[in-house]
């Protein structure tokens, strides 16, 4: 995948999304770094919003999201309508947000998985494909 990928986390996910950003930039993969880059407290709903934008203007294709337990942003993320957000805790649930549900979306909980748990699900989903057919109609009511 060479399309940009944006990344947005709050306090809590900012390690983890530097780690990923550095694995992405190293693999060649353009990044779009949406913040937020300290461990100050911060909301996450205003970074899930930065990556919604991001999505909607054309600067990513698809997004990570990173908060602690990726349950908050990805809830904010899933109220603009053209996100479709999966929080995912292994390579089997990202795989399947790709292929059954066409996830553009990847949502992390940095204190509920760790490092490298979040590098394979980064990699299945950059990697897979939607399946289409009987999932097609099903996607098409989400948005």
């Amino acid at each position: 995948m060479s399309e940009p990928v944006a990344l947005a986390a709050d306090h809590g996910g900012v390690e983890l999304k530097a780690l990923l950003v550095k694995d992405l930039t190293a693999a060649g993969i353009p990044v779009v770094d949406l913040g937020t880059n300290s461990t100050d407290s911060v909301d996450y709903p205003d970074f899930a919003d930065r990556l919604a934008t991001a999505l909607k203007d054309g600067r990513a294709t698809r997004g990570i999201l990173i908060c602690g337990t990726g349950i908050g942003i990805s809830i904010a993320a899933n109220r603009h309508r053209h996100v479709r957000a999966a929080l995912c805790h292994d390579e089997t649930t990202a795989r399947l947000s790709r292929q059954h549900n066409d996830a553009n979306v990847l949502a992390l909980g940095a204190r509920v998985i760790g490092p490298e748990v979040a590098r394979a699900c980064l990699k299945v989903f950059l990697s897979t494909e939607f399946d289409g057919g009987r999932h097609v109609p099903r996607v098409a009511k989400l948005g």
